[in-house]
């Protein structure tokens, strides 16, 4: 091999290197940093103090019979004046009693102040379609969109009412967690998001929100396409290019019951993953210097995590090509498949078997394993925003 040509090799292998140590290392600590230093005050007087919005809670259901009924009871015990607010189940070709069980749990005693409005539609044709048909035809200020399986805490209505008294909120994003993590690994990876999230916001919008509950005002909503992917970070995303912001407020809690099987949380990253790339095409405007902080994130969050598995890949190819110039390089080529291959096999042992920082390491790298099969699904033409459940299919 020609020095011109190995010079060229080693250069782009020390870029890779440099891109995944940035995002996995120094972006985290530049965040903290600069987030700290910027962090928003919550006592600044509201634009329109005495103004309470009406709300829309939409809840897209596939197959959700297990837990609509408690769904329907934690909306109805919310504290916020009856009046102001509506429920809408939007049932989007169940199979399953859904509907009927909403109904039912509708009329009871605790229930029955609460406007709840069930639409059954018989074909399922997924949660965009859902969306833009409800959200369309809504006549409200601030429309709130929630996951079947996630209890939403009783003041998250009123926190996030307080938020939009400034003009310039656009919407606003809850704190997600899990009642029973399916891991140590899972448990760590959504504290970390978590932290992510706060520091986001603070240099400017959170990049993107959780889909178990969010909310933003309804004159901002333009439908969607119909093959979008991850309609919880394109639709708020779109309000930042608008010239609006968005909040973050750990006080508004969406906890998640519903604990996903292995198989189905790999379904989900997998998704997930080819509507990193989606977005990352559809919202390449985000990385202009006007958007400031928000451009800075995510440029160095969602466009590196959109981008990482590529980044992987290629590396591990460089290193395989170079393996005969160094003994390190050589021990790369050969342990990283390895290592990904022990935390395929992982995924077969009980939770807790292993030391909880290797089941964090196995986690993010079965992570970015099902990332890679998502970016060739998207490239391919194989995943195009057909929504069903988490718990009954992907999401």
């Amino acid at each position: 091999m020609n020095t011109l040509l190995l010079t060229l090799l080693f250069t782009l292998l020390a870029v890779c290197w440099g891109l995944i140590i940035y995002h996995h290392l120094l972006y985290p600590w530049l965040l903290g940093r600069l987030g700290g230093r910027h962090t928003r005050r919550d006592d600044t007087a509201p634009a329109r103090p005495d103004w309470q919005p009406t709300i829309s809670l939409v809840i897209p259901a596939y197959n959700e019979a297990a837990v609509i009924a408690d769904k329907i009871r934690n909306v109805a015990s919310l504290d916020y004046p009856a009046d102001k607010l509506q429920l809408i189940i939007a049932c989007d070709g169940c199979t399953d009693a859904t509907a009927d069980i909403a109904r039912r749990t509708a009329r009871e005693p605790e229930c029955r102040q609460l406007p709840v409005h069930i639409q059954d539609f018989r074909e399922n044709r997924g949660k965009v379609a859902v969306l833009n048909d409800i959200i369309s035809q809504l006549d409200c200020d601030i429309v709130a969109l929630s996951d079947a399986s996630a209890l939403i805490s009783i003041d998250a209505l009123l926190q996030a009412s307080h938020a939009f008294q400034d003009n310039e909120t656009g919407f606003v994003a809850a704190t997600y967690k899990l009642l029973n993590p399916g891991s140590q690994g899972e448990a760590d990876y959504w504290q970390y998001q978590t932290r992510i999230k706060c520091n986001e916001a603070n240099l400017g919008s959170p990049v993107g929100v959780h889909g178990a509950l969010y909310f933003f005002r309804r004159t901002l909503f333009r439908p969607l396409p119909a093959d979008t992917i991850n309609d919880d970070f394109i639709l708020p995303m779109q309000m930042v290019m608008a010239g609006y912001k968005g909040v973050y407020l750990l006080d508004i809690v969406a906890l998640e019951l519903e604990e996903a099987s292995l198989q189905m949380d790999e379904k989900r990253r997998v998704r997930i993953a080819a509507g990193n790339l989606q977005q990352l095409l559809r919202l390449a405007r985000l990385t202009l210097p006007r958007y400031k902080g928000t451009a800075f994130t995510f440029v160095s969050g969602k466009a590196l995590r959109a981008l990482m598995p590529a980044i992987l890949a290629v590396q591990w190819l460089l290193c395989c090509l170079l393996a005969t110039e160094s003994q390190m390089l050589l021990a790369l080529s050969i342990l990283q498949p390895l290592g990904f291959a022990c935390a395929a096999l992982s995924k077969q042992l009980p939770a807790g078997m292993l030391p909880g920082k290797i089941e964090t390491l196995f986690y993010l790298a079965n992570g970015y394993r099902a990332s890679f099969t998502g970016m060739f699904r998207y490239c391919v033409g194989l995943e195009r925003g057909c929504w069903k459940s988490v718990s009954k299919d992907t999401r």
